[in-house]
This record gives C-alpha cells, sequence and structure tokens, in this order.
C-alpha cells in the first residue's frame, strides 16, 4: 500500500496556500468595495460608473502583468518565497 502525504504537511506550502487565500479574499472585497463606493457616489449611473472602474481595474491588470513577469525572472526566487 502507498502512503498518500498531504501537501499540508509541509510548513512552506502551508504558508503559501495561506497567503494566496488572503490575496484573493482581498482582491474579492476590494471589488465589493468599489462597487459600494460608485453606488453611494454615482446613484442612478452606478452602473457605468461600476463598469468603467471594473474595465480600468482589469487594463491594469493587463498593462501590469507582462512588466511584472519580466522583473520576477530577473528577481532571485528566494526573494519571492513566502517566509
Amino acid at each position: 500500500m502507498v502512503s498518500s502525504m498531504s501537501p499540508f504537511s509541509v510548513s512552506a506550502f502551508r504558508h503559501l496556500f495561506g497567503a494566496q487565500i488572503t490575496s484573493l479574499v482581498g482582491t474579492g472585497l476590494t471589488t465589493v468595495a468599489l462597487s459600494l463606493l460608485a453606488f453611494d457616489l454615482a446613484g442612478e449611473d452606478a452602473g457605468l460608473v461600476l463598469g468603467s472602474v471594473l474595465a480600468l481595474k482589469m487594463v491594469a491588470y493587463l498593462l501590469i502583468a507582462p512588466v511584472a513577469g519580466g522583473i520576477a525572472h530577473r528577481v532571485p526566487r528566494r526573494a519571492w518565497l513566502v517566509g
């Protein structure tokens, strides 16, 4: 019988997993906060404002991701690790 090793038994994986979950929750809460702010500031034009803000957010991701990827390849891997 082959024993299976749980990824959560590795400390580095637990740290990475926790950091990823924290990041995803923060990103989700930011989207909700932007939605509430658009509704509060724009009133009945909230749909247009929210659509514009979320489109700009996605454009920023698309423009920053290639640059960040290029930088990540030049920086030592150990500098990017959590813990």
